[in-house]
């Protein structure tokens, strides 16, 4: 996945847990999904981890 798309789908479904779900983190993306992001304060810290290229998935990996 391209670095654009995954700020793209963190910016505009990060409050419903979309990129976490995508990136194998079940269980954070359900809570995402129920708390609206964590109040959105998970979602900010979540957008800029994507910007800089420090959001990893569930393995450890590089997310985009």
């Amino acid at each position: 996945m391209s670095k654009i798309a995954a700020i793209l789908i963190t910016f505009f479904l990060g409050g419903l847990g979309v990129h976490r779900f995508m990136a194998g983190k079940i269980g954070t993306g359900i809570l995402w999904l129920i708390s609206g992001g964590l109040f959105g304060i998970g979602w900010l810290v979540d957008f800029i981890m994507v910007c800089l290229g420090k959001f990893k998935k569930k393995g450890g990996g590089k997310w985009a």
